[in-house]
């Protein structure tokens, strides 16, 4: 039976980099060299401009010589249908998950997946491979059918992390916000993804990847007690699956 094979980055830009400079090179070992039809789902941006969010994903990985189509609500099934991989971009969560459920392409896109197809995806796109969409920074600016999500992964995802309390600051820190849920939900882990860091799951293995450590936040299901666990760069993660 084919193994999943998924990158899941933070974020599409790093520092002060270009868009999605940090990833093409990742994604090009990804993929290899074989020219793909790549299914772009750009349903996370909030402006409807797909086609222009779509011109610049095609930049960022014009290099790579892949056919990148751009999925529309209308056309998906059929578009995910025939694609050789699936790549998922960021932007609001909500909005991302709710046109994938009134798309109907939930369950065919966890199936292509399962099945072996390649998935690509940063920040909403990433969030989108837990089991549920619980964890995203993003505000519920709609509302989806539900919650659940495609659950490639058994844990959930925080891109973008950044867990910083500025002086006089009074609000929650990513922590706080993040054990909350993990207070809520004990037993389901959450791997914290700085920007310029991802997640790889090929051949089996799941290996965390990037330029500086990430973080495990969990708690064992019959316990409240929350550990907090630094991932290092090119940890093997594997035992979370």
């Amino acid at each position: 039976m084919p193994s999943p094979r998924i990158l899941a980055f933070s974020s599409s830009k790093v520092g002060n980099g270009g868009y999605l400079e940090n990833a093409a090179p990742i994604i090009g070992n990804f993929l290899g060299n074989a020219p793909l039809t790549i299914a772009f789902i750009p349903f996370a941006d909030v402006t409807l401009q797909y086609d222009g969010y779509a011109a610049k994903v095609k930049e960022g990985l014009a290099a790579l010589g892949h056919t990148i189509e751009t999925v529309l609500p209308q056309t998906a099934k059929k578009q995910i249908e025939k694609a050789n991989v699936i790549m998922v971009g960021g932007g609001n969560t909500f909005k991302l998950l709710s046109l994938i459920y009134t798309s109907q392409v939930l369950d065919l896109v966890r199936d292509k997946v399962s099945a072996g197809i390649p998935y690509i995806g940063w920040s909403a796109g990433s969030n989108i491979t837990g089991p549920t969409i619980c964890t995203t920074n993003d505000m519920p600016i709609v509302e989806p059918k539900s919650f659940n999500a495609l659950g490639l992964f058994p844990f959930q995802i925080n891109p973008h992390y950044y867990n910083v309390k500025p002086e006089g600051f009074n609000g929650e820190t990513r922590d706080q916000r993040l054990t909350e849920f993990i207070v809520e939900n004990p037993g389901i882990p959450v791997v914290c993804l700085p920007e310029g860091t991802a997640l790889k799951f090929d051949n089996g293995v799941l290996q965390f990847i990037g330029q500086c450590p990430g973080i495990l936040l969990h708690s064992l299901e019959d316990s409240t007690e929350i550990f907090r666990k630094e991932i290092a760069i090119g940890e093997d993660i594997t035992r979370l699956m």
